[in-house]
């Protein structure tokens, strides 16, 4: 993985055999947190403003005696709409496995992962207030809502490295806003089949983009979201499309962490995330427009990796390479893809995704960690 500005990006194979069915790493120590958000007015296309008492949940992970090594890399982690924290568990057991033989400023001293305030447990968390929120959470309310943790006690002296899939990467460029450009408190970003996109590269094809859009909105709100048992669920899952192409694993987090039990004691489960709030969250655009123009004015100041799915699905040619052209100002520290993976490459390959972002943390400068916040 060779970094670049133009041209092909480096393409990652498979080199990790797979695990049996997930069998937790029980060596990595799992705590539960949930974070009252500011109250910040809503953005969302459509929204109102809203002061609402909401709650991002949160897990930190570490191993063994990881968290004493001050030289090492915290990693902070995002997911995409529809999604929740956990779909970074496999990753992020064998990114310590991984690094663990590397020097100490490339072990990973910890790693958190967030649920949008609409997803996963937050939502669950949030549910009374979400059933007043037609227009969703924005990414500007959940980025307000991540500058709060990273300027916390929980991360004094930690050299942050923030990873964001799809609109999650869209909500740490929004991060930066809040500091000054030369003082970014992140060693490095990694953007993982980002939605951030150009507003003028976005309405080129203005009208492919909004039926495209259509299209998902349409496809969410009219899915399936109830099954008889967790069991029946798995196997609905393995079935169908986008999540047949899964590593089986990963449709075992979807099952363990993505559903609940239907309410007033009925039998069956259902998602954590309404499909309503998620379909809601896709025609939030504004946000991934703002986003570019961070991107151009702090990527000479943090090293930004993109890692892409070889498999275009989600994402055009043209607004990928729109991403990384320095035509903009952009300075793209490397851009990876990954082999035989489409827009959600770190389900269906977490094993060569984890081994393309391993290789990016053992490039990062090492360095002290920022003060500045």
């Amino acid at each position: 993985m060779s970094s670049r500005s133009t041209g092909k990006p480096s393409l990652v194979t498979g080199i990790l055999p797979p695990f049996p069915l997930y069998q937790r790493d029980m060596s990595v120590r799992v705590e539960n947190y949930a974070f009252q958000t500011p109250k910040t007015a809503s953005r969302a296309e459509g929204g109102s403003s809203n002061m609402d008492d909401l709650w991002m949940t949160a897990k930190r992970y570490t191993k063994g005696e990881s968290s004493k090594n001050k030289k090492g890399l915290t990693l902070l982690f995002t997911h995409c709409n529809g999604a929740f924290k956990e779909e970074w568990e496999i990753v992020i057991e064998l990114l310590f496995r991984l690094n663990e033989t590397a020097g100490e400023a490339f072990q990973i001293r910890e790693a958190w992962t967030f649920d949008r305030q609409n997803h996963g447990d937050a939502a669950v968390l949030n549910s009374r207030v979400l059933g007043s929120r037609p227009g969703g959470v924005s990414l500007y309310e959940w980025s307000a809502a991540l500058v709060a943790f990273v300027r916390s006690p929980h991360m004094e002296g930690h050299r942050m490295v923030v990873v964001g899939h799809s609109a999650g990467s869209t909500a740490w460029a929004l991060t930066t806003k809040e500091f000054p450009k030369r003082q970014i408190p992140y060693v490095a970003i990694i953007a993982v089949e980002s939605t951030i996109v150009n507003r003028a590269v976005f309405e080129r094809d203005l009208e492919e983009r909004m039926q495209h859009m259509d299209f998902v909105v349409n496809a969410t709100q009219t899915r399936r979201d109830r099954w008889s048992s967790p069991q029946e669920a798995f196997k609905y899952f393995s079935k169908r499309l986008p999540w047949s192409v899964w590593d089986p694993r990963s449709i075992q987090l979807l099952v363990d962490y993505g559903l609940q039990s239907l309410p007033n004691h009925a039998d069956g489960v259902t998602l954590k995330c309404p499909k309503e709030q998620e379909a809601i969250s896709y025609p939030d655009k504004e946000p991934h427009f703002e986003s570019d123009t961070q991107l151009g004015e702090i990527s000479r100041s943090v090293p930004v990796h993109i890692i892409w799915g070889e498999r275009i699905e989600f994402i055009p040619d043209y607004i990928r390479d729109s991403l990384s052209d320095p035509v903009d100002g952009r300075a793209i520290a490397s851009v990876t893809e990954v082999e035989d993976a489409g827009h959600m490459v770190v389900q269906e390959k977490p094993d060569i995704f984890a081994k393309a972002m391993s290789d990016i943390l053992l490039r990062i400068t090492p360095s002290p960690a920022s003060s500045k916040l």
